[in-house]
């Protein structure tokens, strides 16, 4: 029910439309229900009283009753269309934003294809609240008000008669949606399941054609596809035998009339067009009763993509800014200092043990180590997508934490060791982060990041398009437009993590040579894996499971016997 209600509540903003929908709906409810009487008006009327003058008129009202009420449901069915895509609209567009503003512990513990599907289909699911539930249910309650007020004005003792089954209806109606309600949770999780796996198996196309595992994920996809449906079967199994038996309780209302009436037609208390006219507001009646099951059917469905939709909605960052904090008026140093750093994901493995270190404006700086070190967490920590446990993490002398967190990653420039690229343009990708900049200039910084060359041989060169994570690049290429979109940047901190390993010299030379752009005047943070490339740099960190063990230029690390050394030496044994 809090669902519903939250759901209600989208409609707030657009109380105008949904004024002019209820008021459609209204009409279309009252010119619905003239028929019958119009009906009965030729039978008592026109026939038995043998008015045959009165014909045209009462057949003329009857089609300006039908015309008017399919005009005005169409105008309904418009402006209720318009209300819901605003609506879902909002909605949507809230989830995205929800999204874009958690940390990224929400996405290295949830897959890509899941989050997914809550955007997408779940909202899907939703809309349909809006589409089919909301006008259904608005469309049948007017409906049966109406009749339910005509009936009782025809006859009462009938009227009581007809409504007889409705207490079984509505015990019914409340177990079924007790009862479909864990069916629908189970549903939209087995589906997410699935769309998690086709987002995975889909970005992994190369490997499965590489390891020939067609027939591996065919398996894997049938699996998963079958669970969906054998946890929708669950649902419309029950819907199955509780839609027909819903109806079969209604028409013992309509048995129970047509029990009665005829005594009261030949008594003279009913007339046969009163009793037709009567029977059929009751067949009326008991449709838009069949349509609120039906709708609650939808409901119970969209009600449990709602709830995943709205764990997201109310899921919190846990890295948000200090109140009243503010962005210095100036451009910081580029000095990064560590003091006592402890972090973990898990409190029972710990990844940084008491870090302590100073990096001053404009130093290169290489971080080594094994695999599981630390290197990734303390960038990580550097750009907040974490905060330190306890210790401190400052930039330009000021805590991290007293800095809003879009001023601190405005500071910093990331190169990963495989970059993403966007499914965009070359263009696109080199001015993601400013995307008001002239030609020349990403021209500029394309040509300073050694990439303007193979993107001048580019079918279209800057608008290229460059596929999904930039598949028509190579590495080394998608590294040389990442530098290009640091460049454009033009943050005070860079830090590359090296890629140099799968690719080949001439490239290696050319990244070289951004890299010397890039870094030129900036505090660089180098987390290389190959040793050989580090005579250039400053200074060299070396850490082991979370501590830093080794401080100090290539040649001097070399000198002692400890664990830059050796791990220098196993790159180069044979």
């Amino acid at each position: 029910m809090n669902s519903l209600i939250r759901i209600l509540g989208y409609l707030r903003p657009h109380r105008g439309l949904v004024l002019t929908t209820l008021t459609f709906a209204t009409l279309t409810t009252v010119f619905d229900l003239l028929p019958p009487w119009l009906i009965k008006v030729i039978i008592d009327d026109v026939i038995q009283a043998q008015r045959t003058d009165l014909l045209p008129w009462v057949l003329g009202g009857l089609v300006l009753a039908y015309g008017l009420k399919n005009t005005l449901n169409s105008l309904r069915i418009r402006f209720n269309n318009i209300l819901e895509q605003r609506v879902i609209f909002h909605l949507r567009q809230q989830v995205f934003h929800a999204l874009q503003r958690l940390s990224i512990n929400f996405y290295e513990n949830r897959s890509t294809g899941e989050i997914m599907s809550r955007v997408m289909s779940d909202t899907e699911h939703v809309e349909r609240i809006f589409v089919d539930g909301l006008e259904g249910v608005l469309t049948a309650s007017l409906t049966l008000v109406g009749i339910t007020i005509l009936l009782f004005a025809l006859n009462w003792k009938l009227a009581l008669l007809a409504l007889i089954p409705i207490p079984i209806l509505i015990v019914s109606a409340v177990t079924f949606s007790k009862k479909v309600h864990g069916y629908y949770h189970e549903i939209r999780k087995k589906s997410a399941d699935l769309s998690a796996y086709l987002q995975d198996a889909l970005s992994g196309i190369r490997e499965t054609m590489g390891f020939n595992r067609h027939e591996y994920e065919r398996a894997r996809f049938d699996e998963k596809s079958r669970a969906v449906n054998a946890s929708t079967l669950s649902a419309m199994l029950l819907w199955s035998v509780y839609s027909p038996g819903m109806i079969f309780v209604g028409t013992l209302g309509t048995v129970l009339v047509l029990w009665v009436s005829p005594s009261q037609v030949a008594s003279g208390q009913l007339s046969i067009g009163e009793l037709f006219m009567f029977v059929s507001y009751l067949a009326l009646f008991y449709v838009p009763v069949n349509q609120i099951h039906s709708v609650n059917h939808m409901l119970q469905h969209a009600l449990a993509a709602s709830e995943r939709i709205f764990d997201i909605l109310d899921t919190a960052p846990e890295i948000v800014d200090r109140p009243g904090i503010s962005a210095p008026e100036k451009r910081l140093e580029g000095t990064v200092t560590l003091k006592d750093v402890e972090f973990s994901y898990r409190p029972d493995v710990p990844v940084l043990h008491k870090v302590s270190l100073h990096i001053p404006s404009g130093q290169r700086v290489a971080l080594v180590g094994p695999s599981g070190a630390g290197k990734s967490t303390l960038i990580k920590l550097a750009m907040r997508f974490y905060d330190v446990e306890t210790g401190s993490l400052s930039l330009g002398g000021v805590d991290v934490r007293d800095l809003p967190l879009v001023f601190v990653r405005d500071q910093i420039g990331l190169v990963q060791q495989e970059p993403f690229l966007f499914n965009g343009t070359v263009r696109d990708n080199i001015a993601y982060g400013n995307s008001d900049v002239s030609q020349s200039e990403i021209e500029g910084v394309a040509m300073a990041a050694r990439a303007h060359e193979f993107v001048a041989e580019l079918p279209e060169k800057y608008d290229t398009w460059i596929g999904e994570r930039g598949v028509k690049l190579s590495v080394g290429q998608k590294q040389r437009v990442a530098i290009a979109r640091v460049l454009l940047k033009d943050p005070p901190i860079v830090i590359f993590d090296e890629a140099t390993s799968n690719i080949d010299t001439e490239t290696e030379v050319k990244i070289r040579e951004a890299l010397e752009v890039l870094t030129q005047g900036r505090t660089t943070i180098v987390i290389a894996h190959r040793l050989s490339t580090l005579q250039q740099v400053d200074r060299i960190l070396v850490l082991n499971r979370g501590e830093l063990v080794e401080d100090g230029r290539h040649t001097s690390l070399l000198e002692k016997e400890g664990l830059y050394r050796t791990l220098y030496e196993a790159q180069f044994t044979v």
